[in-house]
């Protein structure tokens, strides 16, 4: 499949030129903006890559701070109920975030080509499919939510607040995709210091509100959930009001919002492979869960726990990935090969060593992090037999995720889906089906994550660098 960033060019040279030097005024030479085309390169990543990350830990922070609430305040059930969602959320969500994912590869390809009208367009669908995908979720949450728990087996003390503050959460899932497709525009074009501010601020006012209900009204998942819905609200109008304020071609015009279809199909064609991969990620994570369910409350709690541990570490990765799309995108878009090869390798380089640093301070630091989210010596048992084994390993999955964004960028985002599924979330089934009845045990269970890890990276490395040459020499013919 050729890269998608060289369909569909319908502008003459002479328009394309007068498009371009347009479009670098706009786009390269704007102070929020990073000119991912010219001069050096790590510079320019850790640039775009620093500030998404904090953002992807903004936005952890919010299940962090509920979890920590309500596992201090209110009680270790009401810490399960929150944290048994986590999976059964981003099953949920992920379709959707792929398809932002998409929009991201899309715009930074036209920022290549220099084409002021395809950004336009690509921006207006975009705003438009983060609206109507958010409703979409919005109705799908509070239909599933009670058939899905009680399918997962959470347990009877458990269930009613899992549900109840699960359909608060996809009250706020408009707002949560309006934010995160927002984000994504900024993002094209190398801005990550302003989604960070917002997610500063929502951080803030999801701590304030959880703290107030919690303590205060005594409101447990409720009052968590309300908090989770005030900072989505808050991020969704603030990501709109500087999307108003933009210039040029990423300037949101409500009176020209649509769809058009040229520009679906692209975000699309990108975007539903991510977002699938996501989905079966997350399905997989779903039975993993299941079985973790049938060691108690406990064991919910403590796996809840040090899933935030895991979670702050892969938004360094993440940051480094969605450095490598954009740049590759941007850079494939333009024709420029080398840079891309250099894009690679550094966002590879970057990750890992990332991510290591982050698992080594959750590892080190475990006694110090989880007495902020629970005194119950059982729940702390169980989540440092988890971080034991995940926070030592999870810096290999850099190999596959980095070679995944890179693959994208290039406008070939089936290969990695399909890879990815078969590493990870086939295994794991594998794993929960197969293993864990013969083999049983908590311990045994979480060693599902780094064996998957490491497989996946065997599988989606090397295909990698075959898709990059194919990709590569299409530019050059």
């Amino acid at each position: 499949m050729p890269g998608v960033g060289f369909s569909g060019v319908n502008h003459s040279l002479m328009e394309q030129e007068e498009q371009g030097k347009n479009a670098v005024a706009t786009a390269a030479s704007h102070r929020n903006a990073v000119d991912m085309l010219h001069g050096p390169l790590l510079g320019k990543i850790l640039m775009f890559a620093l500030p998404f990350a904090l953002s992807g830990v903004m936005e952890q922070l919010f299940n962090s701070v509920d979890v920590m609430v309500v596992g201090r305040f209110a009680s270790s059930e009401a810490m399960a109920a929150v944290g048994a969602n986590t999976f059964l959320i981003n099953l949920c969500i992920n379709l959707f975030v792929g398809m932002s994912v998409g929009a991201n590869v899309i715009l930074s390809n036209h920022i290549g080509q220099h084409d002021n009208r395809a950004i336009r367009h690509a921006v207006s669908t975009t705003v438009v499919l983060s609206v109507a995908s958010g409703f979409f979720l919005l109705l799908l949450g509070m239909v599933i939510s009670r058939p899905v728990l009680s399918v997962m087996g959470t347990p009877a003390n458990v269930i009613d607040d899992a549900v109840t503050y699960l359909r608060i959460w996809f009250l706020g899932a408009p707002f949560f995709m309006v934010y995160n497709f927002g984000a994504s525009i900024l993002r094209s074009k190398g801005d990550t210091r302003r989604p960070l501010y917002i997610l500063l601020v929502g951080g803030v006012i999801n701590a304030i509100v959880a703290l107030v209900t919690v303590i205060v009204f005594r409101m447990s998942v409720v009052g968590v959930g309300i908090a989770n819905d005030s900072a989505y609200l808050f991020s969704a109008v603030a990501v709109v009001y500087l999307l108003r304020k933009e210039s040029g071609p990423f300037r949101l015009d409500y009176g020209h919002l649509r769809i058009y279809g040229v520009e679906l199909k692209r975000i699309l064609q990108i975007g539903i492979p991510a977002g699938i991969q996501g989905m079966v990620f997350s399905l997989s994570n779903v039975f993993v869960q299941s079985a973790i369910n049938s060691y108690g409350s406990a064991a919910m709690a403590g796996s809840s726990a040090s899933q935030i541990f895991d979670a702050y570490c892969y938004f360094l990765m993440n940051a480094f990935s969605g450095a490598c799309v954009t740049f590759v995108g941007q850079n494939y878009g333009a024709g420029e090969v080398e840079r891309c090869k250099r894009v690679f390798r550094i966002c590879l380089v970057c990750g890992a060593l990332a991510t290591l640093c982050g698992n080594m301070v959750m590892f080190f630091g475990e006694n110090f992090f989880l007495k902020f989210f629970s005194t119950d010596t059982t729940v702390i048992h169980y989540a440092m037999i988890r971080i034991s084994l995940t926070m030592t390993t999870q810096w290999i999955a850099t190999f596959y995720e980095i070679p995944a964004s890179a693959m994208r960028g290039l406008g070939h985002s089936l290969e990695p889906a399909l890879m990815t599924v078969f590493g990870t979330c086939v295994f794991r089934l594998f794993w929960i089906f197969a293993i864990h009845p013969v083999w049983p045990g908590y311990n045994r269970l979480m060693m599902i994550y780094p064996i998957s890890w490491l497989l996946t990276d065997f599988i989606v490395f090397p295909a990698c660098l075959i898709v990059s040459r194919r990709a590569f020499k299409f530019i050059r013919s």
